[in-house]
């Protein structure tokens, strides 16, 4: 990982030029892996993220603002109750480890000064933010390690705080390039330098271990045991040179970013080995490198985390319907045999006169074939041969009504289930925390998911829906959810503008405003296109798009959100993946 224990230093430094002698604002635990400090100086308030993600674990200043639960959890309200109104002292740094402590002066329920510390753990899935009292004593931690998650160290309220087993590598910050050159000899001769570095130095990160080795090679794949002497001499100066800044926290927040603009990775060096691959941007600051880094990923895991509950309540009422429509369809089927009884009854009704009493079945001539076949009916031997007759009829009859009953639930459930792929497809595309608010309410409308009790809570406002513009001028509204779909067409269009959508396929309600113009061709294209790629056909190669007038588009009484029925219209093929 990046985030290494020379980039650390850089962020120490940054968080004790400003935080030193501030004090605990507020405290706030996002979600179960972060916390937001928010500290106040004489000079201005800054909120600090302290994140245990396994994939994004990190400390520094933040911009971001992020959603805060109505309940703060357990952890969340200890640290308010140990930290509030705490004075930060010191923030140490053990050599160049991944991790930071943070020392606050306070007041103990007796009114007496003591220091309890705030440590940042980053150590990957092991990350931890632990609180330890002043004689090294765990008050609490995020996530708390027992003898079953580990034999080594146990993190636990009431034990002593050890720090993570030390490695077996040296120490960048007090160790001579020689004694770096020295421990390169007795790695495996096949070794990449870049690994041999990462092998022996603790506390850097694979990306300055390659930069390293980059600069040695001049951009040529080298090994550890086959370095010529110039280039030996190369490898301890570049290594010096790296040691010096680490040294000095004298490194600037470097980043690689792709040229589709994805961030790659970051340094406290100068990054060179990407050459033409990747652009490099230096921030402002580390804790800004940081914040924009993270920014994109870690808003598209929330959200992932957030709309897992809808996608599992949604995924399971669905599972659900169709599991009910293939029952009754099953059940359809049996009744569709309802004639077969009718025929007995007819047969029997007959041949009263001809079937003796208490006959379990009788062999009769069925006029409603030609040639009159021998059809066997079967006879209850306790009823006389009417009632067995009006029995068939009874059952033909029950069928029936069972039938007409199965086909108006089975196009019911069908109806439902269309509605649920709607919703899980607007699920799929949501891009905002305001998105998902909007999908949940309209689950809570429609039954679907459960309104809290003794809490009347207003319903979201419904958003405006995404705007594009054509090539040609024109402007076209996108629907993101069910909600905005009927808002958009129901009462934002014009009954002139025209309305797009995939046909059969669940999807956004897309708009061409026409403004009393006649479109053009270019702008219907490019609205066909804009409707097939918010929809479940976005990968799809051809995908057909119905479009008609606003006028010709209504909904039915009772309808679902988002379901309409329209006439009059046509149909073009476009293909999503083509630029427009």
């Amino acid at each position: 990982m990046a985030l290494d224990g020379c980039f650390l230093r850089h962020i120490k430094k940054e968080l004790e030029e400003k935080l030193l002698g501030g004090r605990v604002d507020k405290i706030h635990q996002p979600n179960r892996e972060e916390l937001v400090v928010a500290f106040r100086t004489r000079e201005a308030a800054f909120k600090v993220l302290f994140s245990a993600r396994a994939n994004s674990a990190r400390v520094h200043f933040t911009s971001i603002p992020l959603e805060n639960p109505k309940q703060p959890p357990m952890l969340c309200m200890l640290l308010r109750k140990k930290l509030q109104g705490a004075k930060l002292t010191a923030i140490r740094q053990p050599e160049a480890e991944r991790l930071l402590h943070f020392d606050f002066d306070t007041l103990n329920e007796l009114g007496d000064h003591v220091t309890l510390t705030l440590t940042m753990e980053i150590m990957g899935r092991y990350s931890n933010i632990i609180l330890s009292d002043e004689h090294g004593k765990i008050i609490d931690a995020l996530k708390r390690v027992d003898a079953e998650m580990s034999s080594q160290r146990l993190v636990l309220p009431g034990l002593s705080y050890q720090l993570p087993p030390p490695q077996d590598k040296l120490c960048p910050l007090t160790t001579p390039s020689q004694r770096v050159l020295e421990a390169f000899d007795a790695l495996p001769r096949d070794m990449e330098l870049s690994k041999g570095y990462l092998s022996v130095l603790q506390g850097v990160s694979p990306i300055v271990c390659r930069e390293l080795a980059y600069q040695v090679g001049r951009g040529q794949e080298l090994t550890v045991k086959t370095l010529s002497e110039e280039q030996r001499f190369r490898a301890g100066f570049f290594y010096q040179q790296m040691r010096d800044t680490a040294q000095a926290v004298s490194g600037e927040p470097y980043m690689a970013v792709s040229p589709q603009g994805k961030p790659m990775d970051f340094s406290f060096l100068d990054i060179h080995q990407y050459g033409s691959a990747a652009v490099v941007k230096r921030r402002e600051s580390f804790s800004q490198l940081l914040d924009d880094f993270y920014r994109e990923r870690d808003q598209i895991e929330r959200m992932r985390v957030r709309e897992a509950d809808l996608l599992r309540l949604l995924t399971t009422h669905s599972e659900r319907l169709v599991r009910k429509i293939a029952a009754q369809q099953g059940e359809l089927e049996q009744c569709g045999k309802r004639d077969e009884l009718r025929v007995a009854g007819d047969l029997l009704s007959a041949n009263l006169y001809a079937i003796p009493k208490g006959a379990a079945f009788v062999d009769l001539p069925n006029f409603y074939e030609e040639g009159e076949p021998t059809l066997r009916v079967k006879l209850d031997p306790a009823l006389t041969p009417s009632q067995n007759a009006q029995k068939y009829y009874k059952e033909y009859r029950k069928a029936k009504t069972a039938e007409e009953k199965l086909n108006e639930q089975i196009a019911l459930a069908q109806r439902d289930l269309e509605y649920l792929d709607t919703v899980l497809d607007a699920l799929a595309r949501a891009e905002t925390e305001r998105d998902l608010s909007e999908i949940r309410g309209e689950l809570q409308e429609q039954g679907y998911l459960r309104k809290l009790r003794g809490k009347k809570e207003k319903p979201p406002a419904v958003s405006a829906p995404l705007s594009f513009t054509t090539s040609d001028g024109f402007t076209v509204l996108v629907g993101r959810n069910n909600r905005q779909n009927d808002r958009l067409t129901m009462k934002l269009a014009n009954n002139n503008d025209i309305w797009f959508h995939t046909k059969n396929i669940p999807g956004s309600h897309t708009v061409l405003v026409t403004g009393g113009r006649q479109p053009t061709e270019t702008a219907m294209e490019e609205a066909a296109l804009l409707a097939a790629r918010h929809s479940k056909a976005k990968d799809s190669a051809q995908v057909p798009v119905d479009y008609t007038q606003i006028r010709h588009v209504s909904k039915p009484q009772g309808a679902k959100p988002g379901m309409v029925i329209y006439v009059n219209y046509k149909t073009m093929y476009v293909n999503p993946a083509q630029q427009g």
